[in-house]
């Protein structure tokens, strides 16, 4: 799956409009002064608009206002503001939702049931906002979710229907799963199912005692208002218990319904669960909430409490997301960073005060040039990567030492057991950081129009003899079949450190006009590739295989030495794109006579 990102485009009708300024990328290139006044205008007097408009945007409408007339009031910063959201004043059902709950609702008056049937959370909270959602949560008043999912199947069967199987997520308190959950699928979507709760702490322990609540207890304890509200089936109506949940959605923000403190103290994780609403609907979190999240207590409690892999679960859907930046920004600024991406506790070099910062500001300015080129040919995981990749480019020389005593890139280290994400994730973030090293050395040739001066690398010194230019294709060839189609990525980290590191350049308002011109490089160095016919060189085949090797070796078994001529053949392709077998193979033999005859 491709993920196109956000073109340059012109507006649709001769008069912008707030949706229109989101997909400018450059308000400075339309033709007129009475068009870009008008622009200005709008975005100076509208800032619920200017504050979802992508962040170089910022620094393009900024300068706009000041260059035709227009005051931009100081506080006209990203995030400075409350954004005004539409708030449905219903829910309105698909025909599948229809279903699912008249199902539910013929259970409990076939059963005669006394209970009223909620769906929870996050569905209520995007149904309101017109958006699908195909999470479905239960809630059921007076009975658990298994003894339910057992009524539904007594149904079933009773109006001769298929049952259906009943899955069962166990409570686990030590991980802050308080209740068991059971699953049903109906209609072809998993539905969960769950009892209201109330919770009773004791004043030494962190698990509450559960028991059957009430609808407005169980709202308490949730982890948002906005997450807090009810769609009651039985009356077809939406319940807000909180008295906070619409205003907070309408108003773009996050609150606890309960003392913040306490609610994360319930369950850390809904320090991130904030964090990732906040930077995916792009609202603004409460104040007493960030106070609650930079407490040490709970800091210990995100490391201490929750498990690792929904650390990394929730860690990836931000870094997925469509604010990532936002995301790992708001990381940073409630000094939480090191507590999501811990570090074994002996690295070198150590990391410097204000690493975290520099992380994001890394991660800040490729997303900005990827957006910055469109480049639409990369793809949802790549730009995953990618952006793990920037984030952790500060980190790209630390090392720690493994229980082999064997030196290990510190990205591992956190893939593996700050995140528990998959292993090929960190392989493939250390592979572009070494990536980036390789393609700084190649760039003074690239950039050259010398065509005969000397090519030396430190990361591959011993190659076969081939003419200038020829090895400027078998090195990067070389370089492009080691990250494979992510060579587009790791010429993006290297934007970020060619010719200076923008990182460490402190001023941040100059990181837009620098990254504007760095894409002439970025274009050069791809323009070169192309040209140099490297485009999937990775799937090159070899011309020569390990059997005629052996044979023109007359050796009887493989080993180093052919693996050796595989290499150098390899080169000599490269070198060469329009030779042949033949050719490939007189060449080596030629080369071998020179050499003492293998045995």
């Amino acid at each position: 799956m491709l993920m196109k990102l956000p073109n340059p485009r012109l507006f649709s009708s001769s008069f912008p409009t707030p949706k229109s300024l989101f997909f400018c990328s450059n308000p400075l290139s339309f033709p007129t002064l009475a068009f870009r006044r008008s622009i200005a205008i709008i975005t100076s007097t509208n800032f619920n608009c200017c504050r979802f408009l992508r962040p170089f945007n910022q620094y393009f409408y900024r300068r706009l206002c000041m260059g035709v007339g227009v005051k931009v009031p100081a506080t006209a910063t990203m995030g400075s503001l409350l954004p005004s959201v539409h708030v449905n004043d219903r829910v309105i059902l698909t025909d599948k939702e229809n279903q699912i709950f008249d199902l539910l609702l013929q259970v409990c008056l076939h059963f005669n049931l006394n209970t009223e049937l909620r769906v929870a959370g996050g569905w209520v909270r995007d149904k309101l906002l017109g958006k699908e959602c195909y999470d479905i949560d239960i809630a059921l008043e007076n009975m658990a979710g298994k003894e339910f999912c057992d009524k539904v199947n007594e149904y079933l069967s009773a109006t001769g229907e298929e049952t259906k199987g009943i899955g069962l997520i166990q409570s686990n308190p030590d991980q802050s799963k308080h209740l068991e959950t059971a699953r049903m699928h109906l209609f072809d979507v998993w539905i969960d199912f769950v009892n209201l709760r109330s919770e009773e702490y004791t004043n030494n322990s962190r698990i509450p005692t559960m028991e059957f609540g009430t609808a407005q207890q169980d709202a308490y304890r949730r982890d948002l208002t906005i997450n807090s509200m009810f769609y009651n089936i039985n009356t077809s109506s939406v319940e807000d218990l909180t008295g906070r949940g619409i205003a907070d959605l309408k108003s773009g923000k996050l609150v606890t319904p309960s003392v913040p403190k306490e609610t994360f103290l319930d369950d850390p994780l809904r320090v991130l669960r904030a964090i990732r609403f906040g930077a995916r609907f792009g609202f603004v979190l409460d104040e007493e909430l960030k106070i609650a999240a930079m407490d040490d207590e709970v800091k210990a409690a995100i490391i201490g409490k929750i498990s690792r892999e929904r650390v990394g679960h929730e860690i990836d859907l931000m870094i997925s997301g469509n604010r990532p930046v936002d995301a790992m920004s708001y990381i940073s600024e409630l000094q939480l960073y090191w507590s999501v991406f811990s570090l074994p506790s002996e690295i070198e070099p150590p990391t410097l005060d204000g690493c975290e910062r520099l992380c994001v500001a890394y991660m800040d300015a490729s997303w900005r040039f990827l957006q910055l080129i469109g480049c639409s040919s990369i793809t949802v995981d790549q730009l995953r990567l990618s952006l793990y990749a920037a984030l952790l480019l500060p980190l790209r020389k630390t090392v720690y030492r493994d229980k082999k005593g064997k030196q290990v890139p510190v990205a591992r280290y956190i893939f593996g057991t700050s995140l528990k994400l998959k292993s090929s994730d960190a392989e493939t973030v250390i592979s572009l950081h070494l990536a980036v090293e390789k393609f700084l050395s190649l760039i003074p040739l690239i950039q050259s129009d010398k065509k005969f001066q000397i090519l030396e690398v430190e990361w591959k010194q011993e190659i076969i003899d081939v003419p200038i230019m020829a090895k400027l294709r078998v090195l990067a060839g070389l370089l492009l079949r080691e990250i494979k189609e992510f060579w587009r990525s790791a010429l993006v980290l290297l934007i970020l450190l060619y010719p200076t590191d923008i990182g460490l350049s402190g001023n941040s308002s100059s990181v837009v006009p620098e990254l504007t011109d760095r894409r002439e490089l970025f274009n050069r160095v791809e323009n070169a590739i192309m040209e140099l016919g490297l485009e999937k060189v990775w799937e090159l085949k070899p011309l020569v295989n390990g059997k005629d090797i052996m044979r023109i070796l007359q050796l009887k078994s493989g080993g180093p030495v052919v693996k050796e001529w595989q290499q150098k053949l390899l080169e000599w392709q490269l070198a060469h794109p329009s030779g042949s077998s033949e050719e490939c193979i007189d060449w080596m033999e030629q080369s071998q006579s020179k050499r003492p005859r293998m045995q």
